[in-house]
């Protein structure tokens, strides 16, 4: 059995020393598995300084990042959701739950601001997130047609589409927020 430990970065914003040893680490740490999407350093900072509670970080007794989870809040009325942005767990630590605890520890922040769903997006082909989406309760919404640009990583040549996956807190008990959509949607028209 592996410890470790989830932590919430909004926890040690108050200390900058660990908050720069959070960033660095998450960036470095980005660009080690291929199926995470990869952003400039601005970007995370950019979500660290405004939604710092929806930033986990899961870390190994002896300080190796095993994962983390990043994501926002926005819409409106009954659009008011949360966002997962990237999750991503290290080659070595997966089949341990620790995605679902990084997943359950933003869906709880998101109960806490009172949003009606979690929404996410994952490349149509990466049948393993799809899965453990699904396994945690999220549905496919809509298909979004190349969303995924496909310059974006070596791994991937071509323009991709996304499936935009839903899952309803408790503020949306009819669950209409899950409802597919018939017709797949262009990225400018995601709301």
């Amino acid at each position: 059995m592996v410890s470790f430990v989830i932590e919430s970065i909004l926890r040690v914003t108050n200390n900058v020393i660990l908050y720069n040893i959070y960033i660095l680490k998450i960036y470095h740490f980005r660009n080690m598995d291929p199926l995470t999407e990869t952003y400039g350093l601005s970007f995370y900072l950019t979500y660290l300084v405004h939604w710092p509670e929806y930033f986990k970080i899961a870390e190994s007794s002896d300080g190796r990042v095993m994962g983390y989870v990043m994501g926002k809040s926005e819409g409106y009325n009954e659009k008011w959701h949360g966002h997962v942005t990237a999750l991503s767990v290290a080659p070595e630590f997966r089949r341990l739950g620790l995605a679902g605890k990084l997943m359950a520890g933003l869906e709880d922040v998101s109960e806490k601001k009172r949003a009606y769903f979690v929404d996410l997006f994952v490349r149509v082909s990466n049948d393993v997130a799809v899965a453990l989406y699904k396994k945690l309760g999220y549905t496919v919404y809509r298909r979004v047609l190349e969303y995924y640009s496909g310059n974006s990583s070596p791994m991937f040549e071509q323009d991709e589409d996304a499936f935009d996956m839903r899952k309803s807190l408790s503020r949306d008990p009819e669950r209409k927020s899950m409802i597919p959509l018939e017709k797949p949607v262009r990225p400018e028209d995601v709301d």
